[in-house]
């Protein structure tokens, strides 16, 4: 089965994925019946049943709606963190119903458009925020599957029409490999699910896969660092499309552009820190790939938000209190680098959930290494996601690791009580697991501190 278009239902199992529910909102605005099963309940569930979505939170199959019971008529998409001994899963796959991973429906779904795929291990999220901003400011009608919700427009799927598909490529599981781009930008190629690929080599040889797709000499498009043969992007380094001239004013950035071509001048941009200039780098770069012209892509630019999760701020006073998604040592020594650009001298309190026993085993040591640098340091037990324990592997076996006196393990039920008592001017809370639960009622907490 190569098209969709025949095809009236729609079960996701894991539909509360940030992946799976901008897929399910593409299916629904294309006039199919959407459902779908998570194990809980969150913010994106709530908004896809507004939207119309039936949603299940138990896997119990006689609790399945009548209309997806229809082998005929149903196609399954499931998310590789769902598990096998998913009861949905199992009833799906052993009653003929075409069930298949979300990359290959995603792959189904772009293919024959215009598709730009945003791929990297860190910086695509933000990368393919920026960029979908910048050509829906520009007037162009795009399609734009996003793997965060974009503060500018509360979603993380865009639906304008398909003169362009933009599209965060997902290297986890090898999924980008179903993706047929026509345009590839790769923001970072750091060792990471190593569960999946062993080793870094095996990842690099998989991104050369996935870059193999396109012309490297026109539609490659690469930080400068990597070992590709693109169009390169870089802050205050020579390269084909560079940042230079930066300088902070008020809390932005203020830069010029510069290009083979052109330069665009007085460039601004809000979101903190080196790593997120060489997303808003990539981003232009790829808009002027796509035709857009130079001002209105600067004057786009100045108006991205950011994306949820992604050094959001929840407080600014008495407590700076920011949010990120991080959950790589890479990813953790840019926040630290952001917050050190924009509060100098402050002390600073890191709040980590590890994300997976896997990852904190390779990166037990660059984990510990990237916390030590806070001035304390509050570790959360492990999140386990898709995983099962790893015998010796847990928040006391980095706490162990880390060459810092003022490091503590807190039970998330705790939590609020230890941030509100502690002494300390920034607060951050890192990690890709259920830490941003917390942050509504830690933010409430210290804003009502005496």
């Amino acid at each position: 089965m190569n098209s969709i278009s025949n095809i009236h239902n729609f079960y996701f199992i894991g539909i509360g994925g940030i992946g799976m529910s901008a897929l399910a909102r593409y299916c629904k605005r294309n006039g199919k019946n959407v459902g779908g099963y998570d194990a809980t309940a969150s913010q994106i569930t709530q908004q896809l049943q507004e939207e119309g979505i039936s949603i299940n939170f138990s896997d119990d199959k006689n609790q399945l709606p009548k209309k997806f019971t229809d082998a005929k008529d149903t196609m399954v998409v499931y998310t590789p963190a769902v598990s096998r001994e998913n009861q949905l899963y199992q009833f799906f796959t052993q009653n003929n119903f075409v069930v298949k991973k979300r990359a290959e429906v995603l792959g189904m779904v772009t293919k024959g458009f215009h598709t730009i795929a945003v791929a990297g291990t860190h910086g695509k999220t933000t990368t393919t925020a920026i960029l979908a901003h910048i050509l829906k400011q520009c007037g162009v009608k795009l399609t734009a599957f996003l793997g965060g919700i974009s503060e500018n427009y509360k979603t993380n799927f865009i639906a304008d029409g398909n003169q362009a598909i933009v599209v965060e490529a997902d290297e986890f599981d090898r999924s980008f490999l179903q993706l047929s781009p026509n345009v590839i930008g790769i923001t970072s190629v750091d060792a990471d699910h190593l569960d999946i690929y062993k080793t870094k080599e095996e990842l690099l040889k998989t991104f050369r896969d996935f870059v193999g797709k396109v012309d490297s000499n026109k539609a490659l498009f690469q930080v400068k660092s990597l070992p590709f043969n693109g169009k390169t992007i870089a802050v205050e380094e020579t390269a084909d499309f560079k940042i230079n001239n930066l300088r902070i004013e008020e809390g932005s950035y203020l830069f010029d552009f510069k290009t083979p071509d052109i330069s665009i001048k007085d460039c601004k941009f809000s979101l903190p820190g080196k790593h997120n200039l060489k997303n808003a780098a990539m981003a232009m770069a790829l808009a002027l790939n796509e035709g857009q012209n130079p001002e209105k892509i600067k004057d786009a630019l100045a108006t991205f938000k950011g994306v949820d999760r992604r050094f959001t701020y929840h407080l600014k006073s008495p407590t700076v209190l920011i949010e990120d998604y991080a959950h790589h040592p890479k990813e953790i020594d840019a926040v630290w680098q952001a917050i050190q650009e924009m509060h100098p001298q402050k002390k600073v309190t890191a709040v980590f959930q590890p994300h997976l026993y896997s990852r904190t085993k390779d990166f037990l040591k660059e984990f510990a290494q990237s916390l030590a640098v806070f001035d304390q340091i509050i570790l959360l037990p492990i999140y386990p996601a898709r995983e099962k324990p790893i015998a010796g592997i847990n928040a006391k076996a980095l706490l162990q690791q880390i060459d810092n006196s003022a490091k503590s393990i807190v039970e998330m039920a705790d939590l609020t009580k230890v941030l509100k008592s502690t002494n300390t001017d920034v607060i951050v809370l890192l990690g890709a697991g259920n830490i941003g639960e917390k942050a509504e009622e830690i933010k409430s907490a210290l804003k009502h501190e005496s």
